[in-house]
């Protein structure tokens, strides 16, 4: 059994906070949330930085009281900074005073004016209005510029959101996406329960990432309730986490050679995408791989077979040399939506995305839940293009097909112990830091003194790699948008909490 790195806490003022989160940001940490809260004597605002080098954990606490809630802006500080403090506002009603950027991030123009959806005293069912204030998109002009509006409604089953692009010919010179269509209230939905009952909530914040958000969950709530976790859970969670990598890279590496009109490669993908799913339901009880993960403990029903696993990661690097051996694909992945390396570190980027632009980041090896053995390497490109998106999948589910098999010989026919175990009771907060399949997923939990959820802040890589999108494509071609944003293929659900 571990027990999780403790977390240093410090208290500030607003006259500090800025010296403060400066001094841990030149010291290695980035920005892994900024959460508002709101206490019975005002609001408190919690930092949470973290740094991959030796897994260290900080909270700067910031707090401002209920008749004049407003915070020093950090936005020139660290753009994710800047973002989360335009979605506390739209949550809470708590001011960033001198933001570069005042505009509404979460809230649409139909929402209550004076209602946060966050604060206690929220209306669980606010009239809303007609959709009337225009949001602020920048418009471009010069000679021949016109704009292209796309969504929020798309077809298939996409989740909506708008994307207004500035272009001249067929070059996009601008694109702004609008999204939070589906805010769905999602963090309040966990206050008061108890942490046990919170799973299937977990499971359902972004579909195609169950055991990833059930996972940064479990590990946030058995940090704050003293919960130590045996190693037969831990290796059997870590396993579920590779499942889960698999047969969503799959299903994208597909995808991708489909937007470029290589349908067979596509119909290949998801025949194989569907073999990984049948397995997922043979070794959890469902094809989502729901079901596997408990608050101090996993289970599974049976150990994935490890012939399908090595067939399937077999069948998918031949997928991969076939598609990037088309010259046409080739011509279309090359050079397409660059996402430059100092672009991607300094929107804060995540996963995959930051990956294949040079940065090598990757919480199961900065922020470990379990020692994954030298079956385990962290894939990096250079590229920032279609084509470096498209190389770090196909070889990062290579590397999970290593990992499984590993994991199943240490597991040794073991299935996990299956516990639940409930927290040890007092007032406590963790931080749970898991490599979901899209890049670090992060939740931050607090319990009251009665072991009950009293908040919960969710952040998806979504959130941080929403606003790379548009960067990467200046100087695309419109008809390159959909292989652009298949590249980065970001969660709406878990970017819309």
């Amino acid at each position: 059994m571990t027990q999780r790195p403790r977390t240093e806490v410090l208290e500030t003022t607003a006259a500090d906070v800025r010296g403060l989160v400066s001094a841990r940001l030149s010291e290695g940490f980035r920005t892994a949330m900024v959460a508002g809260h709101e206490d019975d004597d005002g609001f408190r605002i919690v930092y949470v930085l973290v740094r991959a080098a030796d897994d260290r954990r900080c909270e700067i606490v910031l707090r401002t009281p209920h008749d004049r809630p407003e915070i020093p802006s950090l936005a020139g500080v660290d753009y994710p900074v800047g973002r989360f403090e335009r979605e506390i506002r739209d949550l809470y009603g708590v001011v960033p005073v001198g933001h570069p950027l005042p505009y509404r991030l979460v809230r649409h123009g139909h929402w209550p004016q004076g209602w946060y959806p966050m604060r206690r005293d929220a209306d669980p069912e606010p009239v809303f209005d007609s959709d009337v204030g225009s949001f602020p998109f920048l418009e471009v002009e010069g000679d021949g510029v016109y704009e292209i509006p796309v969504g929020p409604v798309h077809a298939g089953l996409i989740e909506p959101g708008h994307f207004r692009f500035s272009v001249v010919g067929e070059t996009i010179l601008r694109m702004k996406a609008r999204l939070w269509f589906v805010y769905r209230g999602v963090e309040k939905l966990f206050e008061g329960r108890r942490p046990d009952e919170a799973i299937e909530l977990t499971e359902r914040i972004s579909g195609d990432t169950a055991v990833g958000h059930t996972l940064a969950f479990c590990l946030a709530v058995e940090e704050a309730g003293g919960i130590l976790v045996a190693e037969e859970d831990r290796l059997v969670r870590a396993l579920l986490l590779e499942l889960e990598r698999m047969h969503n890279h799959v299903a994208d590496l597909g995808a991708l050679a489909n937007d470029v009109g290589f349908g067979i490669v596509n119909v290949h993908a998801q025949r194989l995408r569907e073999t990984l799913l049948r397995l997922n339901k043979a070794t959890t009880g469902h094809r989502l791989l729901r079901g596997g993960l408990t608050v101090g403990g996993a289970r599974l029903t049976a150990l994935p077979d490890l012939e399908v696993i090595s067939s399937v990661a077999r069948e998918v690097a031949e997928l991969a040399d076939v598609t990037l051996g088309n010259p046409t694909v080739q011509d279309r992945f090359a050079g397409t939506a660059v996402l430059s390396s100092e672009a991607a570190r300094s929107i804060g980027t995540l996963g995959y995305v930051a990956r294949a632009s040079g940065l090598d980041v990757d919480a199961r090896r900065d922020h470990p839940v379990v020692d994954l053995g030298d079956a385990f390497e962290v894939v990096v490109e250079e590229g920032g293009d279609v084509r470096s998106r498209y190389l770090v999948r196909a070889r990062e589910l290579a590397v999970s097909a290593a990992v499984i098999a590993d994991l199943v010989r240490r597991l040794d026919w073991r299935l996990g112990t299956g516990r639940t175990q409930a927290p040890r009771g007092g007032v406590g907060s963790g931080l749970g830091l898991v490599e979901g399949w899209r890049g670090t997923i992060a939740h931050r939990v607090e319990l009251d003194d009665s072991g009950l959820l009293g908040r919960v802040k969710v952040v998806d890589p979504s959130f941080f790699n929403w606003p790379a999108l548009p960067v990467a494509l200046t100087d695309v071609i419109v008809p390159d948008f959909p292989l652009a944003n298949k590249s980065f293929n970001q969660s709406y659900a878990g970017n819309d909490l």
